[in-house]
């Protein structure tokens, strides 16, 4: 069974910094985009970045550009998302995304979010 399992959210300061990893089972990493969205109250779900996992290539939103970062341990099968100089507009529950395009097959997972607030 496939599971990714994010941790790392919680309550931080504007500017302060957070760190949250995606744990992922159940599927070898090799081939796969890993990608953080987020979503906030009323909003709709939006892409903060991704990890291209066979060259490594990164991508951010511009919103986040020079503030996070994404990186990934193959041997731990986990994916981080370093958040430093938060503002409040970064509050929102944070999910993982896999997905691999093989042929005419999308393998598309998620899990189920950690929250981040962002309050002073």
């Amino acid at each position: 069974q496939v599971q990714l399992v994010e941790s790392g959210g919680g309550l931080v300061q504007p500017g302060g910094s957070l760190r949250l990893s995606c744990a992922i089972s159940g599927i070898t990493l090799r081939g796969y985009a890993i990608g953080w969205f987020r979503q906030a109250p009323g909003k709709e779900r939006e892409g903060v970045s991704c990890i291209n996992n066979k060259e490594g290539n990164t991508y951010y939103a511009d919103s986040v550009k020079g503030r996070f970062t994404i990186s990934r341990d193959n041997a731990k099968k986990t994916v981080y998302l370093q958040m430093n100089s938060l503002k409040p507009e970064d509050a929102a529950v944070y999910y993982c995304n896999a997905v691999l395009e093989a042929g005419w097959t999308t393998y598309d997972y998620w899990g189920q979010g950690t929250q981040v607030t962002v309050s002073s």
